[in-house]
């Protein structure tokens, strides 16, 4: 009987012989209770980690709930009342796109806070200030609250 004789297996069977063979057609473990013990450790370390993607938005439940809030009151006249209730409950956002909603609230107490904020991330190297970020730093100079004017005018003169 010849090798050529012998039903040729497809390319699915081959894979799956080859995997069964590898892995010892199942699941990998760590040998011993210290290296099981390492690997459980670090799966719940990526998995937080990974969650953190996810969940972990600044003020947990609560503060996802309120940036949601505050995006949907954008350009209307309820942003100021949006941004102040996310205040109170978080603080300022650490996220730049989100902090650059609160410039447009009518609050200016909250727009002076919130180029404040931007300018803390920027001397940090945390955030990249954008030409349209610019701008709209530029609009705010001419604000006619002090406040807001100077804040803008220090930050773009750092830019």
């Amino acid at each position: 009987m010849n090798s050529d004789d012998r039903e040729k297996l497809s390319f699915s069977e081959l894979d799956r012989i080859r995997r069964e063979g590898r892995d010892g057609g199942g699941e990998r473990r760590p040998r011993g209770k210290a290296a099981e013990a390492r690997s459980k450790q670090a799966t719940e370390g990526y998995l937080k980690e990974a969650g953190k993607i996810f969940t972990d938005a600044q003020g947990g439940a609560e503060g996802d709930a309120l940036a949601r809030a505050v995006e949907a009151a954008h350009g209307t006249p309820e942003l100021a009342e949006a941004c102040r209730a996310y205040r109170e409950a978080v603080g300022l956002p650490g996220g730049l796109a989100l902090l650059s909603l609160f410039l447009d609230a009518d609050d200016p107490a909250i727009v002076a806070e919130a180029i404040r904020k931007l300018a803390e991330g920027h001397e940090a190297g945390e955030v990249q200030v954008s030409r349209g970020l610019k701008s709209q730093l530029r609009v705010l100079e001419q604000s006619s609250d002090d406040d807001v004017a100077y804040e803008a005018e220090e930050l773009l003169a750092r830019l």
